[in-house]
């Protein structure tokens, strides 16, 4: 296995330094390096605190900064970052509002993010939003439920806008649990992830295989079928996701992430179908997305978002966001 890096045990640390070092005009290491947090607090705004394992960047480093997220914890790769660092965070960026703490829905992540909240609730008022949109983990039935994949990234936009607007925790807590009903997500890949750590690929396709509904911990889907053509492969991500989507309005944000490893002349085409696809259906895509935001390491894939807002909420997309990842109106 042939990857830039000097030892798989190092890979995340000398990657978080590199970042912090591209980055510094946004963020700064915390305490002990526990996380990555912004580099200018606000004082009295709520802090929107993030993190998972390493190998889905920039999501969540590169979303920290104004109008996002105010810390990002970061575990080894594809491994929940620990109680210890997520507390640290909660100690650095609470500046008398109170944190909210946007959790993918994975079993280590909310374990770890719950213990980290009970263990600094005496000291800081801590709310919990879990971001669930991938429709695949129901289907298999498997852990707690949805798995919290690239539509993460919305709700941490939203809620880290209206957080920069002032609105108080209690506000913003009410505002992530109404997303999650309205977000929902799908991925293909054409390969598996290949782990620094094990020197392996998490699955392995043939020359004419896809896998259908993956995971960004290189999960495989709930089905390997034949390679199609891309109109084929993205209208039927954008059949389940909208056959499964709780609808609020006709007015939607889509987003097309890559995996890692699909360049974008890809994703803009699958973009341009997935698009197709929702005004054939009757639905109005008010704002657009494309790139690559929420990995899986070096996954060849992508995963459609389809998040029905309202627009109050499309206005919040709308204001100024400067960190390493989406950065407008600033």
């Amino acid at each position: 296995m042939k990857k830039f890096m000097n030892t798989a045990e190092t890979m995340v640390a000398e990657s978080m330094e590199g970042f912090v070092r591209a980055h510094e005009k946004f963020v700064a290491f915390g305490i002990d390096r526990k996380c990555i947090r912004r580099r200018h607090l606000v004082p009295g705004k709520v802090a929107i605190i993030s993190g998972g394992g390493a190998g889905h960047e920039p999501m969540h480093i590169g979303f920290v900064g104004h109008g996002m997220l105010d810390a990002a914890c970061v575990g080894h790769i594809f491994t929940s970052p620990t109680p210890s660092q997520i507390v640290s965070a909660i100690e650095e960026t609470d500046t008398g509002a109170g944190c909210l703490l946007v959790v993918k829905n994975y079993d280590g992540d909310v374990m770890n993010f719950e213990m980290a909240a009970e263990m600094a609730a005496g000291r800081h008022s801590i709310e919990i939003v879990l971001a669930c949109d991938d429709i695949e983990t129901v289907r298999a039935g498997e852990g707690r439920g949805r798995r919290g994949v690239a539509g993460t990234l919305i709700t941490e936009r939203l809620l880290g806008a209206a957080a920069e607007q002032g609105a108080p925790l209690a506000e913003l807590k009410a505002i992530g649990d109404s997303l999650s009903p309205r977000i929902r997500s799908m991925g293909v890949a054409l390969t598996g992830v290949a782990v620094p750590h094990t020197q392996r690929t998490t699955f392995t396709l043939g020359s004419n295989e896809m896998e259908m509904g993956v995971g960004i911990h290189g999960e495989p889907g709930h089905s390997r079928e034949p390679f199609a053509k891309a109109d084929a492969i993205v209208r039927h991500l954008s059949e389940a996701i909208v056959n499964d989507i709780r609808q609020a309005t006709d007015k939607g944000l889509l987003l097309v992430n890559g995996l890692g490893g699909t360049p974008p002349a890809e994703l803009y085409l699958a973009y341009n179908i997935a698009h197709d696809f929702m005004v054939e259906h009757g639905l109005r895509i008010q704002r657009s997305l494309v790139g690559t935001y929420a990995t899986s390491l070096d996954m060849q894939g992508l995963s459609v978002t389809l998040a029905f807002l309202s627009d109050e909420e499309f206005s919040l997309w709308d204001s100024p966001v400067s960190t390493a990842a989406l950065r407008w109106g600033c």
